[in-house]
């Protein structure tokens, strides 16, 4: 079984057409396969959630192999409380062997390259990354200022948070075998606690330090910034430094052990 996490905010011209595009490729790339996708409605003020249901109701009898469930959070939490939830619900229902993917919701990540992750982790990996840094990758649609940034971020990454096989630290698009995701929430339900966009690196870091034995992987990513509605919810300030205040405590070996601890995870 495959099971995909889909945290949404305000993606109700996306989601529908990504839920469709899941939905064909999988069909056509890996007929045999059970799909779990699971959208993690984080508070929307738009219609994000009656989009993605309607998508339910319509797929459901296109893809029988393909099950979809919507779930809300009551306000908006942000990105690592609704990648939280969807891990979850992800890990409460799979299997050890089973897969677990997280992908954005806004289209830029493109469902054809799902079938390419699963099958790196069927091969023997732990966690495969869709990587903007190897040789194949392509990007559109992203300004010459963002790409340079993202870039230099992951040269920095790369230099103080060696992991064999990582070059892309903060990419949302990846897949766990579903047992080091079970590990992780065994071994403390708020480990899940960096906010905004810093959780995908947070979550990379404690995978590699808390269980060194994993082996990491990537594949190409084709990353479709021009396929997006609407704009980028990310504040590129904000995140820059809040990436850099999480590198400086991680090097400083500061783990937020309150929350490793005894599971009281921070609020948003």
């Amino acid at each position: 079984m495959i099971y995909i996490a889909l945290p949404a905010y305000n993606e109700a011209d996306n989601v529908e057409t990504l839920l469709a595009d899941i939905g064909a490729n999988l069909q056509e790339l890996m007929p045999v396969s059970d799909f779990q996708v699971v959208v993690v409605n984080d508070g929307s003020s738009d219609n994000t959630k009656e989009a993605a249901e309607k998508a339910k109701d319509s797929l459901s009898a296109l893809y029988p192999r393909l099950r979809i469930d919507v779930v809300s959070h009551s306000r908006n939490l942000g990105l690592a409380e609704a990648l939280k939830t969807g891990l979850k619900y992800c890990a409460d229902k799979a299997e050890p062997r089973d897969i677990i993917l997280t992908m954005d919701c806004d289209n830029s990540h493109t469902p054809g390259l799902i079938p390419r992750l699963a099958r790196r982790i069927r091969e023997g990996y732990d966690v495969v990354i869709a990587s903007r840094y190897v040789p194949g990758a392509q990007i559109y649609g992203l300004s010459s200022s963002r790409l340079f940034l993202s870039y230099a971020a992951s040269l920095v990454m790369r230099l103080l948070f060696p992991i064999r096989g990582v070059r892309d630290y903060t990419c949302g698009f990846r897949a766990y075998r579903a047992e080091v995701i079970k590990d992780l929430f065994a071994r403390n339900p708020g480990i899940i606690s960096e906010r905004g966009f810093t959780v995908m690196l947070d979550v990379l870091i404690k995978l590699h330090q808390f269980s060194p034995h994993l082996t990491f992987g990537e594949v190409p990513l084709l990353l479709r910034y021009d396929l997006k509605k609407g704009a980028s919810k990310m504040n590129v300030r904000s995140t820059t430094l809040r990436t850099l205040r999480l590198i400086w405590r991680r090097r400083l070996g500061y783990w937020d052990m309150e929350e490793v601890a005894d599971g009281q995870g921070k609020s948003q």
